[in-house]
This record gives structure tokens, sequence and C-alpha cells, in this order.
């Protein structure tokens, strides 16, 4: 039991730990209270694509396999109007060492790791970051700590994060396993500066750096392939990072006119920080009650300035639900004979039916996947959410009301992505960083910052905030 004093003196010195287990001077990137350079950051902070691709062939990360799913293509074909129906390919991240897109993050962080000499990693994580981190470590010669959120108060906890646990430890991980709540950031903090070793966070430019790669083989592949580019990329989308650095890898492939699209499942009406809400939801990740918040606010991260910024590079953000997710992956082993972890396919749902909006001759790629197991597996999770009394009924998935019910669709053509209000959302990430920052007016300065915030051009975020914010414009 941590005691108040306790809590609070280390959470005074958490930027001192930080800056300690990071190695990067944050400050040195800010202009003042509101501006910082970001792409200084990026560049000087991480490291280029050319190393990183060297750092990940050095440990068996990326150049996975790109699949087309011609059955999906066909049932979608089915279910759109005339001379519609993209094809859908398949970024198979299961194929990467512990079995998700998550080594290409961890690749970049634990190789930094070494060469400045820390002699292990922690990470805090629901399991599937943690495991990479653990298996990267392991090819450094580093320890490992994972720090996972996994119980509720009651010590009930979610069959897919013990599955993710079970992982971390299967690789020699040194797993610590906490309630939700405050205790997991102050247990990392505290593990950081008793042990000296690196932040192996999810925001850095070390992470984001990670997933270029992503974006960069889609482009390539599809090029080579088909002799295209991707009409649209969809990201599965929670903290940011994913979407973050696969739009980075797209643009440095020169792929100005690909589309990334966000996708999360929709918990509205959850709380992630709740004891209560906790166990009631079927997804750990990627889903609104990280996406939201992540979007409106990125810089609530373990890190000063997250480099994880999803709003930079959306050009729409869609929601499916939690029974979609579980149809579409059962459709995915029977129809392509790929089982994949549930939580990997919530951006291929909405694919489905975005494949319906778009030309047979254009092309979606989903970019990512992730392996399965017991406690992955639906009926695992279904199984535990009727034990949490959530009701498990098949029928239209707009009748579903999370933490209620987990409506599964009773036919494919039930499956649609509904896009979110990206204006919305923008408009919350300006109000929160007028407040935040606690500036009177905005020059013309802070408008050209904003605007690359929010992926608008100035003259539309400066209507945004005249239309919708309480401050001046100094223009």
């Amino acid at each position: 039991m941590m005691s108040a004093n306790n809590y609070e003196e280390l959470m005074a010195r958490r930027n001192e730990i930080m800056k300690k287990a990071v190695g990067i001077d944050y400050e040195k990137f800010r202009k003042d209270e509101l501006v910082f350079d970001y792409d200084k950051m990026m560049n000087e902070a991480g490291y280029d694509l050319d190393e990183v691709r060297e750092i990940q062939k050095e440990a068996g990360v990326g150049r996975t396999p790109l699949l087309e799913l011609e059955n999906l293509t066909a049932l979608a074909r089915e279910l759109a109007p005339p001379g519609k129906g993209a094809r859908i390919f398949l970024k198979d991240e299961a194929a990467n060492p512990s079995g998700s897109y998550k080594p290409r993050r961890a690749s970049v962080s634990v190789y930094h790791a070494q060469k400045e000499g820390y002699p292990g990693v922690v990470a805090a994580t629901s399991g599937n970051y943690g495991a990479a981190v653990a298996s990267q470590a392991n090819i450094r010669g580093l320890d490992s700590i994972i720090v996972q959120e996994v119980y509720d108060s009651a010590g009930r906890g979610q069959p897919e994060i013990l599955e993710k646990g079970r992982k971390c430890e299967a690789y020699g991980a040194e797993v610590l396993q906490l309630t939700v709540g405050p205790e997991l950031f102050y247990t990392f903090l505290q593990v950081l500066e008793d042990t000296g070793f690196f932040n192996a966070s999810l925001y850095t430019p070390f992470g984001i750096a990670g997933v270029e790669t992503l974006g960069y083989e889609i482009v390539d592949e599809i090029r080579k392939r088909e002799g295209i580019e991707p009409a649209a990329v969809i990201c599965t989308n929670a903290g940011g990072g994913n979407l973050t650095g696969t739009a980075r890898g797209l643009k440095k492939a020169g792929a100005e006119k690909t589309r990334v699209i966000g996708a999360s499942v929709d918990l509205s009406g959850l709380h992630m920080a709740s004891d209560e809400d906790f166990n009631r939801k079927s997804f750990t990740t990627g889903h609104t009650g990280f996406g939201i918040p992540f979007a409106t606010w990125p810089d609530r991260a373990d890190v000063p300035i997250n480099a994880a910024r999803a709003l930079r590079y959306m050009d729409r953000y869609l929601t499916v639900t939690q029974g979609e997710v579980f149809y579409i992956t059962e459709a995915l082993a029977r129809l392509e004979g790929l089982e994949r972890g549930p939580a990997g396919n919530t951006s291929l749902a909405p694919a489905l039916s975005l494949a319906q909006e778009l030309d047979k001759e254009e092309i979606i790629v989903v970019q990512e996947t992730e392996y399965t197991g017991a406690g992955k597996h639906p009926i695992s999770q279904l199984n535990f959410a009727r034990g949490m009394g959530v009701e498990v009924k098949r029928g239209h998935p707009e009748e579903e009301s999370p933490g209620e019910n987990i409506i599964i669709p009773e036919r494919p053509g039930q499956i649609e992505g509904i896009d979110l209000d990206l204006d919305s959302i923008r408009i919350s990430y300006l109000e929160k960083a007028v407040e935040k920052s606690g500036i009177t007016s905005v020059d013309q300065n802070y408008l050209d910052f904003l605007a690359r915030e929010v992926n608008l051009k100035p003259d539309e975020t400066r209507k945004l905030i005249e239309k919708n914010l309480d401050v001046e414009l100094d223009l």
C-alpha cells in the first residue's frame, strides 16, 4: 500500500525521473508555453528511416507478409453498388517476433537503451507491447520489467490481459501486475528510479520512428505488386502511435494521396480509469477510451511531449462495435483461413464497409494483425463478459450499449464503420491547448502551430477558433 506522502514525494520527482530514464531533453524543442518543434524533435531525438530498417533487420522485425483478402473482397463486392468494392489487403504483423506490430516500436527503444548503456528496460502496457519489449530486450542482452494494469478491486483479470501477461513471462520478463488506478504510474516511476532502467515508453520519438517502416513497406509493396498506391490505409487507433508512425511512413514513401483512416472500438460511456467499468469491456486497447482522449490531448502520456499525435495525420475516424469485431474475427478465420486476435481486427471491421464505398480498382490496406491465444480468443472474452453480467446476443450492431451488452451481427451487411466528427475532436484539442498553455490570444505563430496539430490549413483552423473558442485573434 502506498502512503500519501510517498506518493506525493515520488510524483514531485517525476520530471527528473523521466528525463533520466528517457535521456531526452524535451525543453530544447519547446519554443514557448504552447509551441514546440515537433519535426526537430522527431529528427534529432529519433532515428531516420534507413537506420530504423537496419536496426529492425538485425532483430528480425518487419518485412511482414502483405496478404490480399480475396474472399472478404468478394463479400464486400456482393454487398456493394455496381462498380464498387475495393480490394482489401492485410499487413500480417502477427509474423513479427512476439506476434504483433509492437516489436517495430520496441526495437528502436531497446536498441537505443543498449547503445546508451542502460542495464535494462521498463514498459507500462496491457501486454502486447510488453511482450515486444521483452523479446527485443532478450535479443539485445538486456533485462526487462513490464508493469501491467490487470485486476479490478475484486481481483478479476480479463482473459486477454492475463494471456498477454503470460506472453511477457514466457520471454523471461519480470511482470508486475496491478489493479486499475493511480498505482500503475506510481509503480512505474518507482521501478524506473530504483533500477535506473530505460523507459521504453510507447510515446517517445524512438517508438514512433519504429512504426514508420510499417507505412513505408505498405506503399513499397503495393507499388511493386500492383503499380498503384493504396487509396486508404486503416489503422487501429488507441494512444495514437500506431496511426502516427504508419502515416509518417506513408509520407516518407511519397504516398501523399493515400488517406489515413483511424479505427477504434466504440466504448463510449465506459470510463477507462473506473474500477467498475474496467472489466465491462472486451477490448483492452484500440478503443475510444484511449483514442478520443489521446486525440484531444496527446500530452497526457508518460513523457513530457508525446511523439504520437494522431490528429496531425488522421483524414477520417471510424468506430465499430465490439460485436462487429468479434464477427469479422470469425469471418477472417472462416473465409481466409487466418486466425488472429480480435483486438488486431479492429481496423478490419470497417474495411468491409469502406470497400463498398470505393471503386473496384482501388486498394485498401488494413495495416496490422496480432497473434491469438487462449485468452485472446473470442469465446474466452465473451464468456468473461457474460460472467460480468454483460448480455451477449445476435442482433443489429446499433443496439449495442458498451458495458451492458455485446451484439454479434446477424449478417455481414450490418457491419458499418461509423464516422466520428473530426472537427469536434479538433475543437476539443484546441480548447485544451489554450487552457493548458494559458495563452489569451492567438497570433500567427500560434495559429500555424495549431493548424499543424489538427491537420488543417491555417485559415480553416482560424475559423474553428473564431466560432468555438473564447480567445482573441491577433493576426
